[in-house]
């Protein structure tokens, strides 16, 4: 699945993917896949290529959400979970460092000791 995956989010020129093995961390899913697309427009689009590739390929997807608004798509494939997001909302929710891949940004705050 996560060739799929992948091919769907490279066809359409998704930016800065990123590929997350989440299992023990997560009942949810195995892996998870974070990408951004470059507007509205193309979040939808990228989201909508990897669904249509992976029924094509014969998996259903579970759901999809956030298709109004299109600033951030979850497409749930059940083993991988791929989210599609706008860059800054991206920055903003920070996936990667919460699944703990991305070291915590270090305080203002000098410590003396």
């Amino acid at each position: 699945m996560s060739e799929i995956v992948l091919r769907a989010l490279e066809d359409m020129k998704a930016v800065d993917t990123v590929t997350l093995d989440v299992r023990g961390r997560t009942g949810i899913t195995d892996t998870m896949f974070i990408a951004s697309g470059n507007s509205n427009r193309h979040v939808k689009a990228i989201a909508d290529n990897v669904a249509e590739q992976a029924k094509a390929a014969g998996f259903r997807p579970l759901g999809m959400e956030g298709q109004e608004s299109a600033e951030w798509i979850l497409v749930d494939l059940g083993d991988a979970v791929i989210h599609v997001m706008l860059p800054r909302v991206r920055e903003l929710y920070r996936l990667e460092r919460i699944w703990g891949l991305e070291a915590p940004e270090e305080s203002d705050e000098q410590h003396t000791g």
